[in-house]
């Protein structure tokens, strides 16, 4: 029965000591925030719940707790401390100050973790798509530190160049690009509406012409038909406007006696070269 007695009495002076503590702890909008008290973990929902960012809690009862103030830059940096550091790239914004974010070094990430994946990062206040980060694991979630001022900005850059210039992740190259940069740039194109279509029209047609023996140079769409500029096997140039459904010529570039629909690209390419001889 004293044992009894004696835990009772430590509940009751960890509860009391609860009320009197005020924590810091970063909150995500509509989430929970934790402290522990007297080896004892407790999660409260903030007021307001509309709250994001790192505040100092006054709990109220053991469901819910008070923003008392914003926490200063000094105090979050100390709190980060305790956890360990990790390096990301930022792909895409989640949500508000939420970011879905792929490690720099695999290998390293493999070791520690013992998994690699994508990660959503917290309460990242600067920053931009492909940029690189510094962020702290606490076990359970990753929360954005600062951006890594030692990586070298070029290559966000250069990714944010080649994704508005529509590049597929096929053909991303340059200086000092790593498989984790390419694995990032394809998570950030998984996110543009639309982005992979320009790609599959292109191997579409490369295809077709292929197979047929021409080249393909470039296209345009133009409704529902791509105008292709190609070249037969002898270096021959064409232009021809072909329907997109199921690739029959629409108008083949030269005088065809109106039988134009009766062939599809790849048909095309023998026909134009009969021609040239």
């Amino acid at each position: 029965m004293t044992d009894i007695h004696k835990l009772l009495n430590q509940i009751a002076s960890a509860e009391a000591q609860l009320r009197s503590t005020q924590f810091l702890a970063p909150c995500v909008r509509g989430g929970r925030v934790h402290t522990r008290v007297a080896g004892m973990v407790y999660t409260f929902t903030p007021q307001p719940q509309v709250f994001e960012g790192w505040g100092i809690f006054q709990p109220v009862n053991e469901q819910t707790a008070t923003l008392v103030e914003e926490a200063e830059l000094p105090q979050i940096s100390t709190y980060l401390q305790q956890f360990s550091t990790i390096r990301l790239r930022l792909a895409y914004r989640l949500q508000r100050q939420t970011w879905l974010a792929y490690p720099v070094n695999e290998a390293d990430m493999r070791q520690r973790f013992k998994v690699v994946k994508p990660l959503p990062v917290h309460l990242v206040t600067e920053g931009v798509a492909f940029e690189q980060i510094l962020a702290r694991w606490n076990g359970n979630s990753c929360w954005f530190a600062e951006v890594d001022r030692r990586a070298d900005p070029t290559t966000a850059e250069t990714l944010q160049f080649n994704l508005k210039q529509l590049i597929s992740v096929e053909n991303l190259q340059f200086k000092g690009m790593t498989p984790e940069m390419r694995t990032l740039y394809e998570l950030a194109t998984q996110q543009i509406e639309g982005f992979a279509q320009p790609h599959r029209d292109e191997k579409q047609l490369r295809q077709a012409l292929k197979l047929g023996g021409g080249e393909l140079h470039q296209f345009q769409v133009r409704g529902d038909y791509w105008t292709v500029d190609w070249t037969t096997s002898d270096g021959i140039h064409h232009t021809s406007a072909i329907a997109k459904d199921d690739l029959t010529v629409v108008s083949s570039g030269i005088c065809l006696s109106g039988r134009d629909r009766d062939f599809d690209l790849q048909s095309l390419v023998g026909v134009m070269e009969e021609r040239e001889y």
